[in-house]
């Protein structure tokens, strides 16, 4: 196996090179491999300056995140990035590709900074739940000041090249070969006797800051990022770097990025990343499985949900044809479609050139046949299955051999939809999250007649489409949705037993979650619920009379959510705030009166197990019905569509941080109490008996 690190001198240049793919992360062997050459380039006379430049696709992407957790293997990063500063040889960082997190602290160590043009730097570690750990809290800020360095690092985001260098940054954009470039500049400022431009030599100026500017800048993100840990952390490391000295102000930072690696927020977070990048993984589907090529999109519904849809495939230059049943309607979603471009040009946030460009893509029709020649046709209609047949047999009539058919259902069994049609190996579920062009989550529902090539091609356009995608099988609900309906109707049953709507929303925001069930309930429409727990009714399902008890009532009563100005709450003209309403507290006493309930004083300690742990419960049984591929895909559902918080990692995550035999003791207790609807599901009890947590899966 070749070396990760070379170095080779070019006149009295010495040319380090970092070739550790995939992403050139800085790992035991690189970080030795970077310590021997430095030393060379010290030790060599005829040696006058340095360029660190990486093989493949990127400078160096960041530490080994692989290598979290585990003892460290010397030279640590600090150690090796202190060499770097200090070579009495200017050193010149030739970055491509997106030096991020360690890689660009590496990058800061040097004296001086080349890029292409198209190459994004950044801290992104508040994203992991940690701060910059070797020198970036410290460097940065003397480099292109406090204001700008707080912005990167308490963001985490990545800045375009040129930005970098409009900060101070980076110093040139390469235009040409990078790494001659690189070569050639630094032998400029071996011919100039460039003095070595050390951030560690510089100061963090504080002069344009106004008194009190780290306390308020401390309260405005504590409102922002509301929950989070990390981005306090940056802030404090990022002050220390205008009040101490260097040396010790990387003390400070090291010391904080250690206790913040044993941190549960890290841990979380870091659960996150990996279970976002292994959700899309299929078990048993190859990697070499071919994928249908996706040439141009049909889509059925011009409402909310299709519109939203179709913004997803028109900003990745997919031509969409929309069709509707009536002339008005296909013209309303036109009109939402081509609002929304012309709000995102108003903002600035796309150019003319390129809404225009994306909105030429769609193509709007009343007519099936015009799907004669799309190669992907989803459907966003009402949630019923006698309209979902009639429309997959149209598709099944009018489609080329070889479409794929997809399904936006929520709920609805995705092979009886597939029995419409001649060809149920083309048909699966896509089902978006409101609103879809916001909502970074898809679930795709693998029918049991789905063909491999077509699961195969709708995983493929996840990324096409920027979506975060996971694996279901066929149930009610699928992941997501069936674990609601347990949130929900404890959410409802708490109601009636005493607790009110906002107390109930407010232990769920403290919780961390996005909002609380009851606000979410107004937001989506509490009439979406009541029709789907009345076409249960009539296709003779039990029902259990606590089932959607308050909100039915809501609903009867004209009482829908936001689009009505009432629901749980009531809303003012052109307000989303959710205001109390008493008119609401009478219909939840009634409610609890009809069915025998006897009204008590409620506490925050009861509502957060009596929501979160049915969310667990049914996860338990969604894993051993092999619904879901394994528990991280639930929580990557979760955060991603439910806006469960991120620094609890998921459901699943949470689950075993808090301990799985407290969670079962409560569930048996709420069983005694409630009935069977608190039954415990096998797979928990299992895992309890077996000393086991959801990740030992």
């Amino acid at each position: 196996m070749s070396e990760p690190v070379t170095y080779e001198q070019h006149d009295s240049i010495l040319l380090i090179t970092v070739d550790n793919p995939p992403v050139n992360a800085l790992s035991a062997s690189v970080r030795k491999g970077l310590t021997n050459a430095f030393d060379a380039a010290e030790q060599e006379p005829s040696v006058k300056a340095v360029v660190l430049r990486c093989e493949g696709r990127t400078f160096i992407a960041g530490a080994d995140i692989t290598e979290f957790g585990k003892p460290m293997q010397p030279p640590a990063l600090p150690e090796v990035l202190a060499q770097l500063d200090t070579l009495s040889k200017p050193v010149v960082a030739a970055l491509h590709g997106t030096p991020l997190g360690g890689g660009f602290e590496t990058a800061l160590a040097c004296h001086y900074r080349i890029a292409e043009a198209s190459a994004r730097v950044g801290l992104p570690e508040v994203k992991l739940g940690l701060l910059p750990g070797a020198g970036g809290t410290q460097r940065l800020p003397r480099l292109i000041g406090v204001k700008e360095a707080l912005d990167v690092i308490v963001s985490g985001r990545q800045v375009a090249a040129p930005d970098a260098m409009s900060l101070g940054a980076i110093d040139r954009i390469a235009e040409g070969d990078l790494t001659e470039q690189a070569l050639a500049y630094a032998r400029e400022l071996v011919d100039a006797s460039a003095h070595l431009r050390r951030c560690s030599e510089m100061q963090a100026d504080t002069v344009e800051l106004e008194s009190g500017f780290f306390d308020t800048y401390r309260a405005q993100i504590a409102k922002k990022q509301r929950g989070l840990e990390a981005p306090q952390v940056c802030i404090e490391a990022i002050e220390m770097a205008t009040r101490l000295p260097f040396a010790e102000g990387l003390k400070k930072e090291r010391e904080l990025f250690l206790e913040r690696l044993s941190s549960a927020e890290s841990a979380a977070l870091r659960h996150v990343f990996f279970a976002e990048r292994q959700a899309p993984v299929v078990a048993d589907l190859p990697r070499d499985t071919p994928k249908r090529e996706i040439r141009r999109v049909g889509i059925i519904g011009a409402g909310t949900m299709g519109s939203g849809i179709a913004i997803n495939f028109l900003n990745a230059g997919i031509p969409v044809t929309l069709l509707e049943m009536k002339g008005e309607a296909l013209e309303r979603g036109i009109n939402t479609i081509q609002a929304y471009y012309d709000d995102r040009k108003a903002k600035g946030r796309i150019s003319e050139q390129k809404a225009d460009a994306c909105f030429a893509q769609l193509t709007g029709t009343l007519d099936y046949a015009d799907f004669g020649d799309v190669d992907l046709v989803i459907e966003a209609v009402f949630e019923n299955m006698a309209v979902k047949h009639d429309v997959f047999a149209r598709l099944d009539d009018v489609c080329k051999p070889g479409a794929i058919l997809a399904t936006n259902t929520s709920y609805l069994d995705v092979n009886q939809i597939a029995e419409a049609t001649s060809r149920p190996q083309d048909v699966l579920g896509l089902h978006f999250f409101s609103p879809a062009h916001v909502m970074r989550l898809l679930e795709v529902v693998r029918g049991d007649k789905t063909a491999d090539d077509v699961l195969a091609t709708a995983m493929k356009l996840l990324g096409t489409i920027g979506k975060v995608g996971v694996i279901s099988g066929v149930c009610d609900g699928f992941i997501g949705n069936r674990m609601l309906k347990g949130y929900g109707r404890e959410a409802g049953i708490l109601l009636m037993e005493g607790a009110s709507p906002a107390q109930i929303d407010a232990a769920m925001s403290r919780f961390g979650m996005a909002m609380g069930p009851m606000t979410m309930g107004d937001l989506a429409g509490l009439d979406i619920g009541y029709r789907v727990r009345e076409e249960r009714r009539q296709r003779g399902e039990a029902v259990s009379p606590t089932d959607g008890a308050v909100a039915d009532r809501l609903v009867e009563q004209g009482r829908l959510g936001q689009k009505s100005g009432m629901g749980y709450y009531r809303y003012e003209p052109g307000s989303r705030k959710p205001l109390p309403d008493p008119e609401v507290e009478a219909i939840i006493a009634q409610a609890a009166k009809d069915l025998g309930i006897e009204r008590r004083d409620i506490s925050e300690e009861e509502i957060l197990p009596r929501l979160i742990y049915p969310l667990i419960n049914e996860a338990a049984k969604i894993l051993e019905e092999s619904i879901a591929q394994r528990p991280s895909d639930i929580d990557v559902v979760w955060i991603n569509g439910y806006g469960f918080p991120t620094y609890r990692g998921g459901p699943m995550h949470y689950a075993d941080s808090i301990g799985l035999a407290s969670i079962l003791d409560t569930i048996k207790q709420y069983q005694q109490r409630y009935g069977d609807i608190w039954q415990p599901a096998p797979l928990l009890e299992r895992l309890v008996n077996e000393g086991k947590c959801f990740a030992d899966l």
